[in-house]
């Protein structure tokens, strides 16, 4: 599968989910005290509140806000990289963290050839020792499968 992390369309995402998991629509409604109607338009919606999004994390056992970090990580790092000494009040990070589905998706694009490796590099402002090694890692799984 090939996710857009440019472009994030969060009650898509919630209605593949749903319908993946099989959740019912009367827990759904219970759970979260909406109407059919109210949740077929969340479905709809491009995007959600914070509280609506943690209370379909909670349904769903999976984490809708990673899909915005993944975002920022892709997308934003300069920004993150400049900011990333100031003092500040609220909570601090580990450094960026790359999950299972960004490293495929980076690894897709440079072997679908959609994207060189300095490419990838320049625009997304990842190392390229952690690509090649995200490359290497990748094909050697898939040598062993066959």
């Amino acid at each position: 599968m090939h996710f857009n992390f440019k472009d994030i369309h969060i009650g898509e995402v919630i209605l593949k989910l749903t319908q993946e998991k099989e959740i019912d629509e009367d827990r759904i409604v219970k759970f979260l005290k909406k109407t059919p109607g109210e949740i077929k338009n969340m479905y709809e919606s491009k995007d959600l509140n914070s509280d609506l999004l943690l209370l379909w994390s909670k349904l769903l056992g999976y984490d809708l806000f990673r899909l915005y970090s993944q975002h920022l990580l892709l997308y934003s790092s300069t920004y993150l990289e400049k900011n990333k000494k100031k003092e500040s009040n609220v909570p601090r990070f580990k450094k960026n963290i790359y999950t299972v589905e960004i490293i495929e998706f980076i690894v897709e694009l440079f072997q679908n050839g959609e994207k060189t490796v300095n490419e990838i590099v320049k625009e997304y402002n990842i190392p390229k020792t952690t690509v090649m090694r995200w490359i290497q890692k990748y094909q050697k799984q898939n040598d062993t499968q066959l």
